[in-house]
């Protein structure tokens, strides 16, 4: 009756890895130099010198300035990127966004007024 009959539970971790609602911010006033690794997206309107690595979603907003290496999944370039960019899914220049370098892409939208100074080779 009260022997070990029963599976022993394990517990389970109550720390998810990766969450599609979470965001990580770096803000104005604030300077990065090195290499930066994110399982979710992140949202940069300070600086970052180096190089960004993001299974998700990177947005660098109208005052951001990001000079390196960005690998991601999406892309949202309302402020400053130099160097080499590549974006498994989609890139989207906004109006404000001025992009200069290389970039990989699978699909680009560059709004008017976005400026798009590149080296681009398209992947299905």
């Amino acid at each position: 009756m009260f022997g070990n009959s029963k599976k022993k539970e394990v517990p389970q971790s109550t720390t998810k890895s990766s969450s599609s609602n979470a965001l990580n911010s770096l803000v104005v006033g604030t300077h990065v130099e090195g290499n930066i690794t994110s399982q979710n997206d992140i949202r940069i309107d300070g600086s970052i010198k180096g190089e960004l690595d993001c299974k998700s979603k990177v947005i660098i907003g109208v005052k951001g300035k990001v000079e390196g290496t960005v690998i991601c999944l999406n892309a949202v370039i309302e402020g400053a990127f130099t160097g080499k960019l590549t974006v498994k899914e989609s890139l989207v220049v906004r109006e404000t966004g001025r992009v200069e370098g290389d970039v990989n892409a699978g699909k680009l939208t560059v709004e008017s007024g976005g400026v798009f100074n590149v080296q681009c080779n398209m992947s299905s």
